[in-house]
């Protein structure tokens, strides 16, 4: 649950993902989860349900879920804490995590003897197939 003054908000709420739209349904909880963060709904630190809990709610795919959060991990909006679920971050949690994975990502391609244009340019590449 997340709060918003003195009353207590579920997600999803009331919302359901438009099967008879063109944006794909994964886009849809993508951008709802985004826009009900960005507006407070979903303040720093709410735990967002189970994937497979989300989707039965819905009526759609876990893997629809999966795929929602997934890109909303990517992005740095929501992070996923192993057993204590998929909470959504902080614009400061979100520029820490993304320093971890930077971090990481420079170790590897040290460690596999990548030079820093090389871990560059495969950075690149990643980001703009994501």
């Amino acid at each position: 649950m997340s709060s918003t003054g003195n009353v207590a908000v579920r997600f999803p709420g009331a919302w359901k993902p438009n099967p008879a739209s063109s944006v794909p349904l994964f886009e849809q909880l993508r951008l709802n989860i985004i826009e009900r963060a960005d507006n407070g709904t979903l303040a720093p630190g709410t735990r967002l349900p189970a994937v497979r809990s989300l989707a039965g709610e819905l009526g759609v795919a876990p893997h629809t879920v999966a795929r929602a959060y997934k890109e909303l991990e990517a992005a740095g909006v929501v992070a996923t804490r192993g057993r204590n679920g998929t909470v959504v971050c902080a614009r400061d949690e979100a520029w820490t995590s993304l320093s971890a994975s930077a971090a990481a990502f420079a170790a590897a391609a040290k460690a596999h003897g990548a030079s820093f244009a090389e871990a560059v340019q495969l950075l690149a590449a990643a980001y703009d197939r994501g």
